[in-house]
């Protein structure tokens, strides 16, 4: 059974190399995606402080469909350039959003959002979705968090994709 330790780090790079540690201990040997992201989406939304959503949406269909999530019921779908999500997903890379009110089409599924980080998944050179993060604070996330959430995506993609071979 996974028991969370306290990560005491004194910059960003070190908190996500402890995160990392600990994600990788919760996910261990599992090997279902959907399992997985549950137990990420809730372990982030745990432990990262300042945060009101965390978690995944899933290709399906051409799109983005909503998947386990921590946080206020969600949009269920979301068009492939549309909003954050739906333009990380369509563009293959990283968004991140200092004030969400700012970005051309943002899709407002929580009012109380200020900030977003949205990571794309890609598996075998196919996006399979992503990783949202929303905070309630403007410029709440930064490069160091873009960094250490992608280390902690390419962890996640890592477990399922062992799955897949």
């Amino acid at each position: 059974m996974f028991q969370p330790a306290t990560i005491a780090a004194e910059t960003k790079p070190e908190f996500y190399r402890s995160l990392a540690n600990q994600v990788r201990a919760l996910l261990g040997d599992e090997r279902d995606p959907i399992a997985n992201a549950a137990n990420l989406s809730a372990y982030l939304f745990m432990t990262l402080p300042d945060v009101n959503w965390v978690g995944f949406y899933f290709m399906r269909d051409g799109g983005l469909v909503v998947g386990p999530f921590q946080g206020k019921p969600a949009c269920v779908r979301i068009a492939l350039g549309s909003g954050v999500c739906g333009t990380a997903a369509e563009r293959r890379e990283s968004i991140l959003v200092a004030d969400v009110h700012e970005f051309p089409g943002h899709i407002a599924c929580d009012a109380a959002s200020r900030s977003e980080l949205v990571i794309p998944l890609i598996r075998n050179d196919k996006i399979i979705g992503v990783l949202d993060l929303d905070s309630p604070s403007p410029a709440r996330f930064d490069r160091d968090d873009q960094a250490g959430l992608e280390q902690i995506a390419a962890i996640y993609l890592d477990t399922i994709q062992a799955a897949a071979t």
